[in-house]
């Protein structure tokens, strides 16, 4: 996701550096918008190297006025349409004037009239300018419009006076931008540990066993999760996709270097999530030069370790989530797992429907818990994750209330 954090003239604009790092832990990207006042208070320098994004100061980039260069004119409805949310703190009286009444008179202004996006402001400014009935109007116009107010907090302002106006705590701000992006911060207590991507057995120098997993679902599980507020703790197997940024990324090769690295992890998770397809066969002796094609060849293989169940034995308050690849008797094979495995939690899929699992964005799912089953019918591997999430978060619920009883 990507958000559009327009930064306003005063003295609270150096927060938003702050905001720009933690929406960034979260796996969001985020390219700023400064207000040309908004320049005599931090650099835009700043947030380049923090957003390691093109921050846009003014309509016409730098030397560009004269030529009237297309593209410069029109980068606002570019912007427009390629973020998810914009944000705006902090948000002066003049830019909530501005946004109020219509007026586009900056690239931070057309910017809100062009997009379609949620859009968050969080007010700053003197105690008097926020309670002045032209600021409480124009805030109330913007708020029936569906923009989100995240509300100033109360004490020593800058200016001297104490009261209403200073910039919102930025924990507030990105959990309001969270809630715009429709992601909870329902996980903000929890470490979620979540393995992802297939494992390699060596057979000899160049040669390896393996499976069709993309890890896409592992990938979309953590950052769902980040966004979520969790840490993630990500053990991968070789893929080819980028993971999510601020997880904590261990890789490794081979169904024994999983087991290594879950096991180091796991005293510090409280959510385990297993969805990487760790192979079940590995050869019983690697050859340690280059096999050569000489006919037929015998493969002896040995069971590689059964890494979930033996998290299912070491487990002490986690909850424990399981995934399963089936190609037949998809539902009885999953509850046998569950029960089996002693999981809180499996997540099964029939792999033999062409389009979904394996090598593909999307995925159709059944999610089986010990008292509940929940059918997500075909959709994008996101979605998946999220409906993943909200199971185990409600597990959770139930775990703490019967721990309150």
């Amino acid at each position: 996701m990507k958000i559009a954090l327009g930064v306003t003239g005063g003295i609270a604009a150096y927060k938003a550096a702050e905001i720009v790092r933690q929406l960034q832990d979260r796996d969001i990207r985020v390219q700023v918008v400064m207000t040309q006042a908004a320049q005599e208070f931090i650099r835009p320098l700043t947030f380049a190297a923090l957003s390691g994004e093109k921050v846009i100061t003014g309509m016409f980039s730098p030397g560009e006025e004269k030529s009237a260069n297309i593209d410069s004119a029109i980068e606002h409805i570019a912007v427009a349409q390629s973020i998810d949310a914009l944000v705006v703190a902090p948000a002066t009286a003049d830019i909530l004037a501005h946004f109020a009444q219509g007026i586009a008179s900056d690239f931070l202004t057309t910017l809100y009239l062009a997009t379609t996006a949620p859009v968050v402001v969080a007010p700053a400014m003197n105690v008097n300018m926020w309670n002045h009935p032209a600021t409480q109007s124009n805030l109330e116009i913007l708020r029936k419009r569906g923009v989100k107010i995240v509300e100033p907090g109360a004490g020593y302002l800058a200016c001297g006076m104490t009261g209403a106006g200073r910039l919102a705590e930025n924990e507030a701000i990105v959990a309001a931008v969270l809630e715009a992006l429709g992601a909870s911060q329902n996980l903000a207590a929890e470490t979620v540990l979540i393995t992802a991507g297939p494992t390699r057995e060596k057979i000899d120098p160049v040669r390896y066993l393996t499976n069709r997993s993309s890890g896409r679902m592992g990938y979309a599980l953590a950052e769902a999760a980040l966004r979520r507020g969790a840490r993630v703790l990500l053990v991968s197997g070789p893929t080819s996709i980028t993971p999510p940024g601020a997880a904590e990324l261990t890789r490794i090769e081979s169904a024994e270097e999983m087991r290594d690295a879950v096991l180091r992890v796991l005293p510090q998770a409280s959510i385990v999530i297993k969805t990487a397809a760790v192979s079940d066969y590995q050869p019983k002796t690697a050859a340690g030069q280059k096999i050569k094609r000489k006919g037929p060849m015998t493969l002896e293989l040995e069971a590689t370790p059964d890494i979930l169940k033996e998290l299912s034995a070491r487990k002490t308050s986690q909850i424990l989530a399981g995934f399963a690849a089936e190609t037949e008797n998809v539902l009885e094979n999953a509850r046998q797992k569950l029960l089996a495995k002693n999981l809180d939690l499996i997540v099964v899929n029939d792999v033999s429907r062409e389009g979904v699992g394996f090598d593909s964005d999307r995925n159709a799912v059944t999610i089986i818990t010990r008292d509940d089953v929940v059918e997500v019918p075909e959709t994008t591997k996101w979605e998946v994750a999220q409906r993943v999430l909200d199971q185990i978060v409600r597990l959770r619920q139930q775990r703490k209330a019967a721990v309150k009883i």
